[in-house]
């Protein structure tokens, strides 16, 4: 090889290498997540107190699946009053109004129509409005509410975007009403169970997490007649990918690990397999050239998404909503001390021979020891009134108890805000081949104001 031939080849080896450490640079480099500042007039709303409520009047808006359900759940709360019900489907509404006329209850009031959660929102006669409607209006109606002095209860996730959730944030700030996401999966027994053991120090400093949304809903996003209301669900995962749902899992290990309570989630970083499932599903179903065979959807079947928080903790979130396999949350909590999960089994190990379960009989009583005071005062009640095991019937009774006498919340906008991010943050992060983003300080400073989550009696 002559001179210049080497001299070529040195060149082009080198610029391959800075090339290589370019794109290692571009592709290593956190999107940062802008914080704006807070506006003048505003402060923290943590541990936001309101004036006690002794009746609580309540209005539900969406009364599909999960919103009449939580009618029929709230049949058994003492102090409330439904005083009205809005969906854009009046025989929806009828349903519920028969729920009420067959547990002696006075008629609501009735909305319908595409805006017709304006009207219950400005209306005098509600207190609280408990929102189960589609992703895209949970913000937007929770919003509308606060602005016409009302508590707002939104279903999961609370927003879908990160401008949603400062939204939430600077409403609650400013008009001092309370917005709670109603995260269900923060009152199911084994999740409480395990709160209250780490509070007590059982795992000793706990250091990872795992949480996960997993769940065949291939039927449901397809089912025209007895799915989501106008396909919504299966609209949104045919556009978007990342996790769309992370608050089922997440929730409660955030409560676990303190977070905005004495620690807070710095960037995350997150992948997703491709999309195999939701397709071969379509195309078994309804043929390879029916609408819903051709449709290419953009969710991947598994996506995998890794948070570190500022005192360098970590939280696994998973979300697969396509294939088939048993439902899993996981819940793992690992610590210094010992390590419990949920799925695929119950199962806790402790110190000094956490190399092994605990057998039934051992995890049983020490479960039984660490029963959350909850679970202890309402569990028997909410197992008879049902809600996905009895847990959907403690969070209402939490809520509804917290706004009857003046107490902050289990959950407040700072959880829904944090928790809902990831929606965003998780496909932006898989859309940019998984470099880490970095998740938003919604308390904007105030994170380690409070040293863990308190509930209050």
């Amino acid at each position: 090889m002559n001179s210049k031939k080497l001299l070529m080849t040195s060149f082009l080896v080198f610029w391959s290498m800075i090339v290589s450490v370019f794109t290692f640079a571009q592709t290593s480099r956190m999107i940062m997540t802008p914080e704006p500042p807070r506006p003048e007039g505003q402060r923290d709303a943590l541990e936001l107190a309101c004036e006690p409520i002794p009746t609580v009047r309540v209005g539900f808006v969406g009364l599909g699946m999960r919103g009449s359900d939580a009618v029929r759940r709230f049949m058994y709360l003492e102090g409330i009053e439904v005083t009205a019900l809005c969906d854009i489907v009046p025989e929806r509404v009828a349903e519920s109004q028969n729920v009420l006329k067959e547990n002696g209850k006075p008629a609501a009031a009735e909305y319908t129509g595409e805006e017709g959660w304006k009207k219950l929102c400005e209306s005098n006669n509600v207190d609280l409005v408990y929102v189960c409607t589609h992703w895209q209006l949970h913000t937007p109606i929770a919003v509308y509410a606060m602005e016409h002095g009302k508590h707002a209860a939104i279903e999961v996730p609370a927003a879908i975007s990160i401008d949603e959730c400062w939204q939430l944030v600077n409403t609650v700030e400013k008009t001092r009403r309370h917005c709670m996401m109603l995260e269900n999966c923060c009152y199911d027994f084994f999740e409480m169970a395990t709160l209250n053991m780490a509070q007590k120090g059982v795992f000793g400093e706990v250091v990872h997490c795992e949480a996960a949304y997993i769940h065949d809903l291939r039927w449901l996003n397809f089912d025209e007649k007895t799915g989501y209301w106008d396909m919504w669900r299966l609209k949104y995962n045919t556009e978007h990918t990342g996790n769309p749902y992370p608050t089922h899992g997440l929730g409660p290990v955030a409560q676990i690990l303190n977070i905005h309570r004495g620690d807070k989630m710095d960037y995350l970083v997150s992948v997703s397999s491709d999309q195999f499932g939701m397709s071969e599903y379509a195309k078994e179903k309804f043929g390879e050239n029916s609408n819903y065979g051709k449709t290419d959807y953009a969710l991947g079947d598994m996506n995998t998404t890794l948070i570190r928080t500022h005192k360098g903790k970590t939280i696994m979130v998973q979300h697969d909503v396509t294939s088939p396999r048993p439902y899993s949350r996981i819940h793992m909590v690992s610590g210094t001390k010992g390590f419990a999960q949920k799925y695929p089994i119950q199962a806790i190990a402790l110190e000094p021979n956490a190399h092994h379960f605990l057998g039934k009989t051992a995890m049983d009583s020490l479960l039984k020891v660490y029963e959350h005071p909850f679970s202890k005062e309402i569990g028997e009640l909410a197992r008879k009134v049902g809600g996905h095991g009895g847990m959907d019937f403690i969070m209402d009774y939490r809520l509804i108890y917290c706004l009857r006498n003046g107490l902050p919340l289990d959950e407040d906008v700072y959880d829904a805000a944090e928790w809902s991010c990831i929606v965003e943050l998780s496909e932006k992060s898989v859309r940019n081949g998984g470099v880490p983003v970095q998740i938003p300080d919604f308390t904007r400073g105030a994170w380690d104001k409070l040293k863990g989550l308190e509930f209050k009696k």
